[in-house]
């Protein structure tokens, strides 16, 4: 969740440095801190402050300290509270080293006992300061530095990266991954690290995406990488072609707003890649035709927002491709009773293809031989390197916290996943395939043109006056429902209003004790004639008791038109595509009640956007 980057090289470090954690600010940003060695005498030097980055480059700029070699933080806090003292680099006793760091250490408690016992001193809550002082440790045994860091992580648990700048070394960065992401990039003279290779977009296409428990010495020139047992591991330098120009806002207030915007792009270009690769997408899959014809069943798993995609998709599965399907929360994942069975696969769906929790849960299902596929949107993650296929969607880089476009491409990806499935098991024919294909791209054009047909007074009205609610219910059915999780989702991360959301026909169960005029209800409704009738009940059963009702409706169903106070009309598509079609219009209705109460709307309070620890 945290973001570390470095650099050594003939150059200075600070200004990339800086505006590497800027292009990854998204993933952190509640305090941050940068550490050089000072080119005349060797000795770290540091800052750090708490709070956004900008607080850093300002105290830097008052007092600069610069180096050619150099690391920086931006904090997501899991151990200690947002502080000048928690935010990151820590350093040993004798601030001899120094160390940036992102996942979790899970037996600090037990380290820092050890190590205070042996005349240690913390200055900090954080579990990263155990790096430093147990490095601190190591080298006093191990003189040697690969022998050193060996003996280090042979004492360290848990899932983390970092980065860490020795005065004894001052020409090399000590790099260390376990279980969480990081990356080298590779310049004439020069070497950039970072959690993420947007860091150093632009700057250099030759990358050395860092293996499992693996650690590496890097200098200006060179890149030495070593399994955790101490074994040289031969360098893999991949060509990735990842510019930084594109992800600028381009015009918009927010990237989010960006992001809504490009949702009808990002979804052909799913759609068109999807296709041209329909003859090898079993290969792609690392399975076989006969493998998918065999399959009995499917689970997907995710968090989050990619959790609500797969509860839409479960629907398309089973309703597309007949195939049961299980849907997992993949926090929860592990610590429940697991029973392999056969003819199955696991889909894993990530925008990021880090997350840690349901990284964790392909590799348990690994271990029982079952085939495992990343839905991801990132072709150069852990997720797709270790799992046994993939399915890439085309969003392109999301830099909002709140998700968007990544969304609405899973959603396409599932669904046409469950028509090629289907395809294959002649459960429908080709042609059936390519209707399907352009019912994606419909719903797509419904998603942009509802957001043009309701963006004024949605800015002049609707939004002043629904910015005043504390607190609001979501309802759906069937696939609706699922939606309207994502939908009470969106509405907490970036506007903090209070949004639960339920099965509407939970209503009588429970949920109609929270009904009042100061609690809108908002209800997604269903095009199946049968779906659509109930939820005209339950809305009747909000209004009988004095309920504020806005609708998300499809043309032509007056009845439930009538009933609400406010209402969103959105042409009809394919049935089973209406999530998709009120997307967009409903990500517009929560960014500008979001904008009207002035929120950090990309960057929302105590959340981040690759969630890479559990």
């Amino acid at each position: 969740m945290c973001s570390v980057v470095g650099y050594v090289g003939n150059e200075y470090s600070r200004k990339f440095v800086l505006e590497g954690l800027s292009r990854l600010e998204y993933r952190g940003y509640d305090s941050a801190g940068f550490a050089c060695i000072d080119p005349d005498n060797n000795r770290l030097m540091y800052a750090k402050s708490e709070g956004k980055l900008q607080r850093l480059v300002s105290l830097l700029e008052k007092e600069p300290i610069d180096g050619f070699a150099g690391i920086g933080h931006t904090r997501w806090s899991t151990h200690g509270a947002s502080s000048e003292q928690n935010a990151h680099p820590h350093f040993d006793c004798e601030k001899l080293i120094s160390v940036v760091h992102n996942g979790i250490i899970e037996n600090h408690t037990e380290l820092r006992h050890q190590l205070e016992k042996t005349g240690h001193t913390f200055h900090s809550e954080t579990d990263t300061e155990i790096i430093a002082h147990l490095f601190e440790s190591s080298l006093s045994v191990r003189k040697e530095l690969p022998e050193a860091i060996v003996h280090l992580v042979q004492q360290l648990q848990g899932a983390y990266a970092f980065i860490s700048l020795l005065n004894a070394h001052p020409d090399t960065m000590v790099l260390v991954r376990k279980r969480s992401p990081l990356c080298i990039g590779l310049g004439d003279g020069q070497m950039f690290v970072a959690s993420d290779m947007l860091a150093f977009a632009g700057k250099t296409r030759n990358v050395i995406f860092m293996p499992d428990e693996s650690f590496a010495l890097v200098c200006k020139d060179s890149v030495e990488l070593y399994r955790f047992d101490g074994t040289p591991i031969a360098v893999s330098v991949q060509e990735v072609d990842v510019t930084w120009d594109m992800y600028e806002k381009q015009g918009h207030d927010h990237y989010m707003l960006k992001e809504i915007y490009e949702q009808k792009t990002a979804i052909h270009d799913t759609v068109d890649f999807l296709h041209s690769v329909k003859d090898r997408i079993w290969d792609d899959m690392g399975m076989s035709a006969k493998q998918i014809c065999a399959l009995d069943s499917i689970n997907l798993v995710g968090c989050g927002t990619s959790w609500h995609a797969g509860y839409i998709g479960k629907f398309f599965f089973e309703t597309i491709a007949m195939l049961p399907t299980q849907l997992h929360l993949a926090s929860e994942f592990r610590y429940l009773p697991f029973f392999p069975v056969k003819n199955n696969m696991f889909l894993a769906i990530s925008q990021s293809g880090e997350t840690a929790d349901t990284l964790e849960a392909i590799r348990m299902v690994n271990e029982f031989q079952i085939p495992t596929v990343a839905l991801t949107n990132v072709s150069s993650s852990t997720m797709v390197r270790e799992s046994e296929g993939f399915v890439l969607t085309q969003a392109g880089r999301e830099i909002a916290v709140a998700s968007t476009k990544a969304f609405s491409t899973q959603v396409t990806a599932l669904y046409w996943m469950a028509h090629r499935i289907a395809c294959e098991k002649k459960i429908i024919n080709t042609s059936q395939l390519e209707s399907a294909q352009h019912d994606l791209l419909v719903a797509a054009e419904v998603l942009e043109n509802t957001i043009e047909n309701y963006k004024l007074s949605i800015i002049k009205d609707l939004a002043p006056r629904y910015a005043r609610y504390k607190k609001m219910i979501f309802l759906g059915r069937h696939n609706s429902y699922p939606f309207a999780l994502e939908s009470a989702l969106k509405l907490k991360e970036i506007a903090y209003i209070l949004a639960t959301a339920y099965p509407a026909g939970e209503l009588k169960h429970g949920p109609l004790a929270l009904i009042d005029a100061d609690t809108p209800t908002i209800i997604f409704s269903h095009q199946d004639p049968l779906i659509y009738q109930k939820l005209v009940g339950n809305v009747q059963e909000v209004k009988a008791r004095g309920g504020h009702v806005i609708a998300f409706a499809f043309e032509g169903q007056k009845e439930l038109c009538d009933l609400a106070d406010t209402v969103f009309e959105i042409p009809r598509v394919k049935s089973m595509l209406g999530p998709l079609a009120m997307t967009g219009l409903m990500q517009f209705f929560f960014y500008a009640i979001a904008k009207e109460l002035d929120r950090p709307i990309d960057k929302p309070r105590n959340l981040a956007k690759s969630v890479t620890v559990e």
